[in-house]
């Protein structure tokens, strides 16, 4: 894919700046991939991102029908109905879901109609059972009945309105839409390849008995996760050793990806290698982030392939992956909603929150809300190899650089959603 949109750039860029450049170079990439749309089946389309506009080809409802339980008539009939005085109709038939009734309602008559039935020709009024005795074939109606239960042709979709805009990503409500249009599949743009590499002599798999200094490693299942909710597909690549020529190893035989998200080598050791490598070969299009946790965030392309380098402790990888991956494959994906960065709540600080000097800082918080507004608060240790903090937040803080706020003080959090914070 292309990186022209972007350029290189010397030492670490503001927050924002890394988010727009994220941003340029998805849509850059989207543009190019966005012509091969597939027929996704309704059942493996959640998390995809519609390709086209849906038009809808018939009215639905496709005839007026009712929303409750009662019998349908006509209003005039019932005009001075009370419960002192009910109206008797005469009941002439039954409109049950699926089985309309196909007769007429005349004056003086009614039909008993079940929830989602059509409402017959003659009918202009319906009363819920509640309101109504039945005594053989009449129908004793207790208070008048009003169209206010019929729910009109069309009331959901009208032939030819767009029902869901290109771009939208597919959740559970976009495909009852897609389903009551009759769609079996829907046309998504092609999910996104990722390639997660994990890496460092100290990682064990989840699972593996533990040696001195060792660590369980928590980053590759994290992403993984992080990689489905995008609606994109996790191609988990084998970790990588510390030793030289590893990491050229790896990019030796890739498969085919879209981007490739690496954890950790991009700090300042004597053996981070991919900050080696991306330096000698990569174009770069940011070294660093002013960005607490997440500073040495890096993206770059190495030939043709889009290369986003994340810190290698769990609560950086994980908060920069919210941020900063979900911004350039949210665009990739040609997702017209915006990406987590961009969808920032109002809150007020619950405690005194402090960034990290002149780096904007995420603090893993706790929300609670007192009235209309959001307070936050932290989940304790902030240290970013304390992964319990992640699980146990709702939302990130974002305090901005050189700022310290005060109980009370307005701040804007980034919502937690899907596979990251308590349920």
């Amino acid at each position: 894919m292309s990186g022209a949109a972007a350029g290189a750039t010397e030492g670490p860029v503001p927050l924002e700046v890394a988010l727009e450049r994220l941003a340029t170079d998805g849509r850059a990439t989207f543009a190019q991939r966005a012509a091969t749309p597939s027929d996704a089946p309704l059942a493996a389309a959640l998390g995809a991102v519609l390709a086209r506009d849906l038009v809808a080809e018939d009215d639905h409802p496709n005839v007026d029908d009712s929303s409750v339980d009662g019998v349908a008539c006509r209003a005039a009939d019932t005009t001075d109905a009370t419960a002192a005085q009910p109206a008797a109709l005469r009941i002439i038939g039954e409109s049950a879901a699926g089985r309309p009734f196909d007769g007429r309602v005349g004056p003086g008559e009614a039909i008993r109609i079940q929830t989602g039935a059509a409402v017959p020709d003659g009918a202009d009024a319906v009363l819920r059972i509640e309101d109504v005795a039945i005594e053989g074939d009449t129908a004793h109606l207790r208070v008048p009945a009003t169209p206010a239960p019929i729910r009109r042709r069309g009331q959901s979709l009208r032939a030819g309105d767009v029902a869901l805009r290109a771009g939208a990503r597919l959740d559970a409500g976009a495909i009852a839409v897609a389903a009551a249009m009759g769609r079996a599949d829907v046309p998504v743009v092609p999910a996104l390849r990722v390639g997660i590499v994990t890496g460092g002599d100290e990682l064990v798999p989840p699972g593996a008995p533990l040696g001195p200094g060792d660590v369980h490693d928590a980053n590759g299942p994290a992403l993984t996760a992080l990689v489905r909710h995008a609606g994109a597909e996790p191609v988990v690549l084998p970790s990588v050793r510390d030793g030289a020529g590893d990491v050229e190893a790896l990019l030796a035989d890739l498969p085919p990806l879209d981007v490739l998200i690496t954890c950790g080598g991009i700090s300042m050791g004597r053996y981070d290698r991919v900050r080696d490598l991306l330096a000698r070969e990569g174009r770069t299009i940011f070294r660093k982030v002013m960005l607490k946790p997440g500073g040495p965030a890096t993206f770059a392309y190495v030939g043709d392939l889009p290369w986003l380098a994340l810190p290698g402790n769990p609560v950086s990888s994980a908060v920069t992956f919210v941020l900063l991956a979900r911004t350039w494959l949210d665009a990739a994906a040609g997702a017209t909603a915006p990406p987590p960065a961009d969808r920032r709540l109002p809150a007020v600080a619950g405690e005194a929150l402090a960034s990290a000097g002149a780096k904007a800082t995420l603090l893993r918080v706790r929300l609670a809300r007192e009235g209309a507004t959001l307070v936050a608060t932290r989940t304790g240790n902030q240290n970013s190899g304390v992964v319990r903090s992640l699980h146990d937040a709702d939302a990130l803080a974002l305090v901005p650089p050189d700022t310290r706020l005060e109980p009370g003080d307005p701040v804007d959090v980034v919502a937690l959603d899907g596979p990251l914070g308590r349920p």
